[in-house]
Order: structure tokens, then C-alpha cells, then sequence
């Protein structure tokens, strides 16, 4: 069988986008980098490899020193998943994982041990670049399987508005608003919500990314994008 046809993505190597997060009452909680260092081979696929790094900031690192780092290796052609690295450093503990996915019954030229997880699955980070890649013009829903390093999830994204004004550090945008639900074991996970506003244009850059979560609300801010 013949490999999947690439298709154009919104994003390049090179691409850097930085973020302001706020939470609760700290309007500068934390800073958020999202970026695509590089296409590499990755035992024999091509693939993407995605980084996002967040740092806690000011008063917030008083009391939650956070320094974390994603790594994501996505195929260029299905933008599925093939590893996953987390690197965290929090509250003074630091643990490290690299995570190789692959699908069920799939030969993989992954070396052992191997994460077996559905077709289609993308992991935390990579997500974020899938939802980028959807063509919200003409598409209202989009789903995929999504593994964040411990546990599987799907998430069922929908377009809620277009042409919606935001203003950012960044700049002022015309974007899609999207609305993601989180779903495991087919029952929808309500303590979680997160929404998303991309930009309406070639690029479609994540203006705003928000996350309603048990523990309060995380809002991130696009404050510039490279290049």
C-alpha cells in the first residue's frame, strides 16, 4: 500500500508562537511557547517535530515552580502521533518520558517498548497542530484520539462561530471560535472544557487558547509569532 499523500499544512519549520497565561487573579500567571524546530526522520518516517515549553512566572512561581517541555514527533503526511516526550520539572521534581505510539496490528519501525493506542491518535501537542490543520471554512466538527503521555481521551472539536474579532498582544484578528470537548470511555469528562480561537487566514495561528479545568480557568493570549 502506498504511503499517504502529504498535504499542505498551515505551519512551517521555523514557526514560533509565544504565549501570555493567565489564572484566577494573575493576569501574567505564566508564558506558553509553542514551535515547530524542524522536519527530521524519525526511524524511517517523516515527521514534524513539535515543542512547547511553559515556564510559571512572578508570583504564580512562588508558589508553583513549573518548567516544562513537550516534545511531539508527528507524521508529515497523517499527522498522527510516533513519540511523545515529556520533560517536567515541577515543584522541585523532575521527571522525564519518551513515549513511541503506534497503532494496533501495524508494523512499526518503532524500537520497543511501544505504546499501542487506536489509528489516528495524536498526542497532547501534536493535537493542538492537527486542530490547526482543519479546514474550519468548510468543516464544523472534527474528532480524533488523543493520548497526554498517561491516559487515552478523544476529543470532539466544533465551530461554534466565524468571523469572530479578538484582540491580543499580538494584534487584532478575525478568527473561527472552536469548542472542545473531552470524552474517555465514551462519557464525557464536564469538570473540562477548553475552547480555541484561531485565526481565519493561512496561517490559522491559535489566537486564544482557553482551558476551564477543576482548578480554575487558564487562559493563554497570543503575544507574537515568528516568522
Amino acid at each position: 500500500m502506498p504511503a499517504p499523500k502529504e498535504q499542505p499544512v498551515p505551519f512551517r519549520a521555523g514557526e514560533t508562537l509565544t504565549y501570555r497565561i493567565s489564572w484566577s487573579v494573575f493576569s501574567n500567571a505564566a508564558s506558553l511557547e509553542l514551535s515547530a524546530p524542524e522536519r527530521r526522520e524519525l526511524f524511517g518516517w517523516e515527521t514534524w517535530h513539535f515543542r512547547g515549553v511553559a515556564h510559571t512566572l512572578s508570583s504564580v512561581r512562588t508558589l508553583f515552580p513549573i518548567d516544562d517541555q513537550f516534545d511531539s514527533y508527528t507524521d508529515t503526511a497523517t499527522l498522527d502521533s510516533h513519540q511523545f516526550e515529556t520533560h517536567l520539572n515541577e515543584m522541585g521534581r523532575s521527571t522525564h518520558q519518551v513515549l513511541r505510539l503506534a497503532p494496533p496490528g501495524k508494523p512499526s519501525n518503532l524500537p520497543p517498548p511501544i505504546t499501542i493506542v487506536p489509528l489516528g491518535t495524536r498526542d497532547a501537542l501534536g493535537a493542538v497542530y492537527a486542530l490547526r490543520d482543519v479546514d474550519w471554512h468548510n468543516s464544523v466538527d472534527f474528532r480524533t484520539p488523543v493520548y497526554d503521555g498517561r491516559d487515552l481521551y478523544e476529543i470532539r472539536a466544533s465551530r461554534e462561530s466565524a468571523d469572530e474579532p479578538v484582540k491580543v498582544p499580538a494584534g487584532a484578528y478575525s478568527t473561527w471560535q472552536i469548542s472542545i470537548r473531552v470524552f474517555q470511555f465514551q462519557k464525557e469528562l464536564s469538570a473540562v472544557h477548553y475552547m480555541m480561537w484561531i485565526a481565519s487566514d493561512a496561517a490559522r495561528t491559535p489566537v486564544v487558547m482557553q482551558a476551564e479545568l477543576p482548578f480554575g480557568t487558564l487562559r493563554a493570549e497570543l503575544t507574537s509569532r515568528t516568522p
